[in-house]
């Protein structure tokens, strides 16, 4: 082993770190860019009431055991009276309070949830 071997080692690192670096920082500038443009988007669309029915609900849990701490998501799919589909997040309360098969109109612009207002609760 000479004197040079440890010299190689941290230009490997001196190397690497700073293509590691990049790559983080290009991996959340897309992220944010990506959630602009889908922000902007939506503010495009018109905000629209329509009659559907709740067809089915789902969460996504993330994280968790032992002391960590966990993240849940939450999802309800509406069914149009086309019979087209459309799933949305939503809040921990909204979802609480909605069940499969209940009928009403949903409000939502783009891919932006806006509420839900029952008309007639699930068998």
């Amino acid at each position: 082993m000479g004197f040079n071997d440890g010299f190689e080692i941290f230009d490997i690192m001196f190397t690497i770190i700073p293509i590691f670096i990049a790559l983080v920082a290009g991996i959340i500038l897309f992220m944010f860019i990506k959630g602009i443009k889908t922000w902007n988007h939506n503010n495009k669309q018109p905000r629209l009431k329509v009659v559907t029915v709740v067809v089915s609900k789902r969460l996504e849990v993330s994280g968790g055991g032992g002391d960590h701490s966990s993240s849940t998501w939450y999802y309800v799919t509406f069914q149009f009276e086309s019979g087209d589909r459309i799933e949305f997040s939503v809040s921990g309360l909204e979802y609480g309070l909605l069940a499969e098969g209940d009928i009403g109109e949903v409000e939502f612009q783009g891919t932006r949830y806006h509420g839900f207002t029952r008309k007639q609760t699930g068998a």
